[in-house]
């Protein structure tokens, strides 16, 4: 099978989903793109939850398989915002996956919307994305560091935080091993 062939097959999969979708949102509110058999949506940042709301409930898109964040800075030609949000999500019953790309403003303080409400499953992943990226999910029911220490004060995915640190290292509680 050819490229063009095993490209087309994956958009007609997955097309009478964007077709509703296009119809209920209204056209130009998202746009498509695919690559390596994989169906992506390019949703604006204030409309993400409605569409993933709309792609669960009437769509069957039952679980949240990912939730990750990218960081832009610096990346060659991109004219994007500098940040991403990328959902990835699966329909149980007919196995469609689609990959849900939310683009953020470079702001001191990117935000989007919490789908915790949708999947529960979401509440440590947002945190991992919050902790390492300083994206606020708004209306997170526990938004909190998971990962590094209460006091770190940067986010160390961001592509501004140098390599080796800020020398923060220095400044955490040591904790002891207990010999029991």
């Amino acid at each position: 099978m050819t490229a063009t062939a095993t490209r087309s097959n994956t958009i007609d999969k997955h097309a009478a989903t964007l077709a509703e979708l296009e119809q209920f949102f209204g056209s130009g509110v998202f746009t498509c793109s695919t690559f390596l058999d994989q169906t992506r949506i390019h949703v604006p940042a204030d409309r993400a939850f409605e569409i993933l709301a709309r792609l669960k409930e009437s769509h069957g898109f039952a679980m949240l398989v990912e939730l990750g964040g990218v960081d832009y800075l610096g990346y060659p030609g991109r004219s994007r915002p500098r940040y991403e949000i990328v959902y990835i999500i699966l329909n149980l019953d007919t196995t469609e996956r689609l990959i849900v790309r939310a683009a953020l403003a470079d702001s001191p303080s990117p935000e989007i919307a919490s789908v915790v409400p949708l999947w529960p499953g979401a509440n440590w992943m947002e945190r991992e994305v919050y902790d390492m990226y300083g994206v606020r999910f708004l209306g997170h029911p526990d938004l909190r560091r998971i990962l590094m220490p209460e006091e770190f004060t940067a986010f160390p995915l961001r592509k501004d935080y140098p390599l080796r640190g800020r020398g923060e290292r220095h400044n955490f509680t040591r904790i002891a091993r207990s010999d029991s």
